[in-house]
């Protein structure tokens, strides 16, 4: 239940444009230890550049994201074949 509760909380957060909480805390901390505070949210600080790093072409996107899709039907591929099997065991 409490996965729930964050994901729900986590998409409330992005669908309705509020900053994270935690921002004004982390900045407050960064502040205290001498640093300076970023003007961003922590998904565009820190996850985005992964996601999106520079140099990133369209073509390259186009094969990751293949990949994603490969590697995910295989898996899903996998389980349901087995879960048939079992099914059919019984």
């Amino acid at each position: 239940m409490c996965i729930c509760r964050a994901a729900a909380w986590g998409t409330i957060v992005e669908f309705s444009g509020w900053l994270c909480p935690l921002t004004p805390l982390e900045n407050w901390l960064r502040e205290q230890a001498g640093q300076q505070a970023y003007r961003t949210d922590f998904l565009e600080r820190y996850l985005l550049p992964i996601l999106y790093p520079d140099g990133l072409t369209r073509e390259m996107q186009f094969v990751l994201g293949s990949i994603v899709l490969l590697v995910n039907g295989t898996v899903y591929g996998i389980l349901w074949r087995r879960h048939n099997r079992i099914r059919h065991r019984v």
